[in-house]
């Protein structure tokens, strides 16, 4: 098959895919378009697979990924002033009041709320709600 023939194959496939064709009907079409010389004609079915195949990823490739965490106690703004004032034992007030539920960021997405618990001489946060849809939660909180 040359590129003059691989192009207009493509372009078949394509314009097939937009007229809600299934490509299998291209199969008399492409079989006329190849040249007798051709040791082993593509299959549709290959071609297909590839022009049509998945792009999503299997989520067994997902699972070592790893992403950051963060958790959000609560916001404030300062002035620089005020924050070249700051030293040890300095107290900045966030707009949260104590009790309310922390937010839990998994990369920059909202991800679920929770509180924070005392583990031995650690801190630890008790998931107590996964968000259903972060990113609606997360535009939400932007709000």
């Amino acid at each position: 098959m040359n590129p003059a023939e691989i192009d207009a194959l493509v372009a078949s496939a394509q314009a097939a895919k937009a007229a809600g064709q299934p490509l299998s009907s291209l199969k008399d079409e492409s079989a006329s378009t190849l040249s007798a010389s051709t040791a082993r004609a593509p299959q549709l079915t290959d071609f297909e697979q590839t022009m049509l195949g998945s792009t999503e990823v299997p989520i067994g490739m997902l699972l070592d990924l790893t992403l950051p965490v963060s958790i959000e106690l609560g916001r404030t703004s300062m002035t620089v002033q005020e924050i070249l004032r700051l030293g040890r034992g300095s107290v900045i007030q966030l707009d949260r009041l104590a009790g309310e539920p922390i937010d839990i960021y998994v990369g920059d997405r909202r991800f679920a709320e929770g509180e924070v618990v005392v583990l031995g001489e650690h801190f630890g946060v008790r998931i107590t709600r996964v968000l259903a849809n972060p990113a609606a939660a997360g535009a939400a909180n932007a709000a």
